[in-house]
């Protein structure tokens, strides 16, 4: 079985996703190919020689078109926030299977549209999900197993930070991130969703309820020249650091940092933060989870290993030990190299993209599903809503029970 894939968009997790693309195959025995059949892009001699680079069959510069061809079985979605809706949409009632980037769209209302469409189009063998990696980090999944497995017995405290530092320089120009109407939000939104999703995946427990204070800390910055690295065009075929800034300066319409508290329904208190001020920290991950039996640490710095600490030892023989997920029976290791051999970042993508043909080719349903990616998105809308009203107490919207899987 070959499934035929086309992807919009071609920067930075365009790159991820092809080198994942590319991969999966020669790394593990899977029962459906993937061929990576078209790239699209607006400009056409960027996208061509995106499809050389990355090594795509062809290239496109109409996502309609690659949306409607019959030699198309999957649609992979990097494009910033603004169009997932309308492309993602427009997949599924086409008949391809979806891969969206998170976070699933820029509204509360697109993601409920998008998590309606996905049961009707799974009723006809067609599959959705949402890609969040993190899930896939062999660590993050040891941490899910051991909590699982009752490890940490009853969850009390869930602690989670994402820092970065890439817009402290207040000459750094306004790229599509720092823009509400093409991001839908800031670090939130880019960051902030990553948290939430890899907690509640974790423990296996939703955010009920928010407090939430969100801040701009620089509030017009200079408009792009040029730009490449984390930065900006529909398409998603510019996405990096600015090369030069113009003269002229725009509005800063996003977050720069948000932190808030949380209610789980398993009775959880967890605090969240997310900031790309974060002065010295590049891209740093961390989460811990406090327990009635113990506590597990991740950092994605030390992607390799989690800390673990058993309170049921006797107390002569407690302390945070370090497990290295790297064994052949830890969750997708298998196919990798012997223990003790690291992987890295673009091994999680590998693994997304293994789990979704997995589910496609035996008519599974992947995860995290699209309503799973708009409960992500209802705690996202609960965290605006709550600064916007002084830091009150906000619930979380319930999802619609017809998007339920």
């Amino acid at each position: 079985m070959q499934l035929r894939v086309g992807m919009v968009g071609y920067a930075f997790m365009g790159a991820a996703h092809s080198q994942a693309w590319r991969t999966v195959n020669r790394v593990y025995d899977l029962p459906a190919r993937a061929r990576m059949a078209l790239i699209c892009g607006r400009d056409a001699g960027n996208v061509a020689e995106a499809a050389d680079r990355l090594g795509w069959d062809a290239y496109t510069t109409d996502w309609r078109d690659l949306v409607s061809r019959d030699d198309i079985d999957v649609v992979d979605v990097c494009t910033p926030g603004d169009s997932h809706a309308e492309i993602a949409l427009a997949a599924l009632a086409a008949g391809k299977h979806v891969l969206c980037e998170k976070p699933l769209a820029n509204t509360v209302e697109e993601a409920r549209a998008m998590a309606a469409a996905a049961p009707t189009a799974r009723a006809s063998g067609v599959r959705s999900m949402c890609g969040f990696n993190y899930r896939r980090v062999p660590a993050v999944a040891m941490m899910r197993r051991l909590v699982a497995d009752g490890r940490l017995g009853v969850i009390r405290h869930v602690r989670a930070a994402y820092l970065q530092d890439w817009i402290v320089d207040p000459q750094f120009p306004l790229v599509w991130r720092l823009q509400k109407d093409r991001a839908g939000s800031g670090a939130l939104g880019d960051i902030g969703a990553h948290i939430i999703d890899l907690t509640q995946y974790v423990t296996g427990q939703r955010i009920t309820g928010v407090s939430a204070v969100t801040e701009t800390f620089v509030k017009e910055r200079p408009l792009p020249a040029g730009s490449s690295g984390l930065a900006a065009t529909v398409d998603g075929s510019v996405d990096g650091h600015a090369d030069g800034a113009g003269p002229a300066t725009g509005p800063v319409t996003v977050d720069d940092a948000a932190l808030f508290v949380a209610r789980l329904d398993g009775g959880a208190l967890a605090t969240y933060e997310a900031s790309r001020f974060a002065t010295g920290r590049k891209n740093a991950l961390r989460v811990e989870i406090n327990g009635s039996l113990g506590s597990v640490v991740f950092d994605l710095e030390r992607l390799n290993e989690l800390e673990f600490y058993d309170a049921t030892l006797p107390t002569a023989e407690q302390g945070f030990s370090r497990i290295l997920v790297t064994e052949g029976d830890h969750p997708y290791m298998s196919a990798w190299w012997p223990p003790g051999h690291i992987i890295g970042y673009e091994h999680s993508f590998t693994h997304q993209m293994r789990d979704f043909i997995e589910a496609i080719a035996t008519g599974t349903d992947p995860e995290p599903s699209f309503a799973d990616a708009l409960q992500v998105q209802l705690v996202l809308d609960a965290v605006v809503r709550s600064a916007e009203l002084g830091s009150s107490w906000t619930d979380v919207e319930p999802a619609l029970t017809a998007v339920a899987v």
